[in-house]
């Protein structure tokens, strides 16, 4: 099976860049699914049901959230009814959060993928443990048996805990991501048990910036320790961000996986059509 996932999308110019880039990716990788990280796309903060409607335009399977995730109030209603739209597992049960945490799709070609989507708890909201939250859904929908592939999206603030996550998952997920900071690393392995993994996907954002959002404000508290007003997203040409992961059929453990950066400032890289196997 081939899938991408795509990091945290940016506000209009994340949203602009993937429709460009998305359609002739799915093409010339032969993508079956496609899972985008969409808790910033709301100009920055938070997800619409119209910027939603642009990235499943534009091509996107699912969409996973984070700590920005009701940022925008109307996400808690639209994501009731939109089963595609996956917030954070590890929500208290007494909390009473909205949506799903966890998700099984089926690809047009009948294969079965469980996409998961957890949040970190050092230096972020206090949520449940992620990593026994995870372990209650890897045992519900066993690699290989229940599901053809399953995708874990770790939104996270520091490495270690996306690492640890990565090592937990491992020989139990196709793939283990992290999300949230923003920046693509270049760590693209896939661990002793066949899990890929990547501690982060990058952005889909304009890279002349600071972590996606227009520099002026970020320098000014970093040099002032003074707020002048509201982060706002960047607005120049965005580089797209994300992973390419082939599994294997018979398992649903990776065989392979290589970052995806095109358009915009950095450096763009792109699987080659010619080793991509069938």
């Amino acid at each position: 099976m081939r899938f991408a996932f795509f990091g945290d999308v940016v506000g209009r110019s994340g949203r602009e860049g993937l429709a460009e880039h998305l359609p002739g990716l799915r093409r010339r990788l032969g993508l079956e699914f496609v899972i985008v990280n969409a808790e910033n796309a709301a100009a920055g903060f938070g997800i619409t049901e119209a910027t939603a409607r642009d990235l499943f335009d534009a091509g996107a399977d699912c969409l996973t959230l984070g700590n920005h995730a009701w940022d925008q109030k109307e996400a808690l209603t639209y994501i009731a009814r939109e089963p595609r739209l996956i917030r954070p597992l590890n929500y208290p049960p007494f909390a009473g959060a909205p949506g799903r945490g966890a998700q099984m799709f089926e690809t047009t070609s009948g294969k079965r993928i469980v996409v998961i989507n957890l949040l970190g708890r050092i230096h972020m909201d206090s949520l449940d443990d992620p990593f026994a939250a995870v372990d209650r859904e890897l045992e519900a929908s066993p690699l290989g048996a229940v599901a053809d592939a399953l995708v874990v999206d770790m939104h996270a603030e520091i490495t270690s805990e996306k690492m640890g996550m990565g090592h937990f998952c491992d020989g139990r997920a196709s793939l283990v991501v992290g999300t949230h900071t923003h920046v693509p690393t270049a760590d693209a392995q896939i661990l002793p048990g066949g899990t890929a993994y990547q501690t982060d996907a990058g952005a889909c954002a304009d890279y002349d910036s600071v972590i996606g959002n227009d520099k002026e404000e970020p320098l000014r508290r970093f040099t002032t320790r003074i707020s002048g007003g509201r982060f706002k997203p960047a607005e120049g040409p965005a580089t797209v961000c994300g992973v390419f992961v082939e599994t294997n059929d018979a398992t649903g453990l990776a065989r392979r996986i290589e970052p995806i950066r095109v358009g915009g400032r950095l450096k763009e890289t792109i699987p080659s059509v010619e080793s991509v196997k069938a």
